[in-house]
């Protein structure tokens, strides 16, 4: 089966688009565009004009919200009520304060991955905040002061639009990839869809074969970094103490049915550090962890790094 691909930037990473017929290759890269942009223009914390910060300061008595912000907030409260909070989508102004206020390629330029400068972060102890979100129907209640991100949540979920998008309106298969979230649908090529996983150039790396409909997201603290307060800081924020997690994983990968609930198991595991193994293996779920002294553990079925089949 002949299949084409087309890269461009996005949200300060690369997105991709896969086709198993050729001929809609344009056809799906606009799909996906377009789908992007939906959730870009819901729920954006660096665009003045999306649906997010428009409302910003008038959910404390409740808004009507639309389809798409309102099921970007609907699995952002299932990710954080999966992982017992771990995932929490109310960790904006902490973000904020940490200076990840704008694009990250607007961000000074980060630094390479290594022995952290002693900075003056204070460490504090952040209580729940997403119990505090509801969502009932269409009408969104966000309490005064909180502010929402859904960087996250909301790529791995545009991955998984585009991807069944471009399957149900064209009739191929797909396969989206948007950074470390990857989506497929309809029909996989014969060989399945291959997808290397690595996150910089020198780390370990390996491939899997997705079988399709399946999806695998990567979580990592190495990639989107910058300095504040003269510290190394990166963008997974553990919700327990309002600071970036612990950096005890370079990465962590899952595949699932979704790119969502990949990308909120891996989310969840960097938060989790050293504990993270043993819940994955409750969750029964395939997954590749590196370390932070570039060791690979795999879990769930995950295949050894070369060339596997993965379903």
């Amino acid at each position: 089966m002949v299949t084409a691909a087309r890269r461009w930037e996005l949200w300060s990473t690369e997105a991709c688009v896969i086709v198993t017929e050729p001929s809609m290759l344009d056809q799906a890269v606009d799909l996906s565009k377009a789908v992007c942009h939906d959730v870009e223009m819901a729920c954006s914390r660096f665009r003045d004009d999306s649906e997010l910060m428009i409302l910003r300061g008038q959910l404390a008595d409740g808004r009507e919200i639309s389809d798409v912000l309102a099921a970007i907030v609907r699995s952002a409260l299932a990710a954080a009520e999966m992982t017992d909070g771990d995932v929490d989508p109310a960790l904006g102004g902490v973000l904020l304060g940490l200076g990840y206020d704008r694009d990250f390629a607007l961000l000074d330029e980060p630094q390479s991955p290594g022995p952290e400068a002693q900075g003056s972060i204070r460490v504090t102890t952040v209580a729940p905040s997403w119990t505090r979100i509801g969502l009932a129907g269409n009408r969104l209640k966000v309490p005064e002061g909180l502010l929402l991100d859904f960087g996250a949540i909301g790529k791995a979920l545009a991955a998984d639009w585009a991807a069944h998008r471009i399957s149900s309106t064209l009739g191929c298969g797909s396969m989206v990839g948007l950074g470390g979230d990857i989506a497929t649908a309809g029909e996989a090529p014969p060989e399945g869809w291959v997808v290397l996983v690595q996150d910089l150039p020198d780390d370990p790396s390996g491939c899997v074969r997705l079988n399709s409909g399946y999806a695998v997201a990567t979580s990592s603290t190495q990639k989107r970094r910058w300095s504040h307060s003269g510290r190394q800081v990166h963008h997974i924020i553990d919700p327990h103490t309002g600071l970036p997690a612990e950096a005890f994983w370079r990465t962590v990968t899952v595949a699932a049915k979704s790119c969502a609930e990949a990308n909120t198991i891996s989310t969840a595991c960097v938060v989790r550090g050293r504990r993270a193994p043993s819940w994955l293996r409750d969750l029964g779920v395939p997954a590749r962890l590196v370390d932070s002294a570039g060791r690979v553990s795999t879990c769930g079925g995950w295949p050894p790094d070369e060339m596997a089949g993965q379903s």
